[in-house]
């Protein structure tokens, strides 16, 4: 009887090998599992993972170049009116000043009329600033958003070919420390960024 248990078992763990050894020779399709091999995405026997640099990406892609160009422009327009306008309106206040120490306005009414028009004159330049400050925010937000949509546009084209399970975005060394050769894949996408952009010119 013990003979017998002793082959049952030893036919058991024959059996258990055997199916094991199956398990982990299957490919992945067949099982489900992720194993990967040489002929993986990244070519490299590694994980079907990447990141890129946003950074060097906003730097190099020449999308993000003419969008940030055209919006310091506006900056710069914007900060030209109001300065043009606030060194009026200061310009016209001293002469208010100068004329009030001078007793030269005609009667009082007068002169609270000019300091009333002075005082609207300063009012409305800051209600002008803050409206220009707020164009601005819209452009911002405006080409923030159609850098994203022109970036993910892409990468979702570029992914049917590569099959990375994902694409992280890594902003200086803030989320990615220390990673192998292999991952970064910032200076492929930002060339072939760089050449769609300019075909569609």
């Amino acid at each position: 009887m013990k003979n017998l248990s002793l082959i049952f078992n030893g036919i058991l763990l024959i059996a258990v090998i055997v199916l094991f050894v199956k398990v982990y020779s299957l490919k992945p399709n067949e099982t489900g599992s992720a194993v990967f091999n040489s002929k993986d995405s990244t070519g490299y026997g590694k994980l079907p993972v990447a990141y890129i640099n946003i950074d060097s990406l906003l730097i190099n892609y020449q999308f993000a170049k003419d969008a940030n160009e055209s919006l310091i422009k506006k900056q710069e327009d914007s900060r030209l009116s109001i300065n043009t306008r606030a060194r009026t309106l200061e310009t016209e206040m001293g002469e208010f000043q100068k004329k009030l120490e001078n007793n030269a306005f005609l009667s009082r009414e007068r002169a609270e009329q000019e300091q009333t028009r002075l005082l609207r004159k300063r009012q409305e330049l800051q209600e002008l600033d803050g409206q220009l400050s707020q164009q601005l925010m819209q452009s911002q937000q405006k080409m923030s958003e159609q850098l994203r949509d022109t970036i993910n546009t892409f990468l979702k084209q570029y992914n049917k070919n590569k099959k990375y399970e994902i694409i992280l975005s890594n902003t200086s060394s803030d989320n990615i420390l220390l990673t192998t050769e292999g991952y970064d894949i910032t200076k492929e996408v930002t060339k072939l960024l760089n050449e769609r952009f300019n075909n569609k010119k």
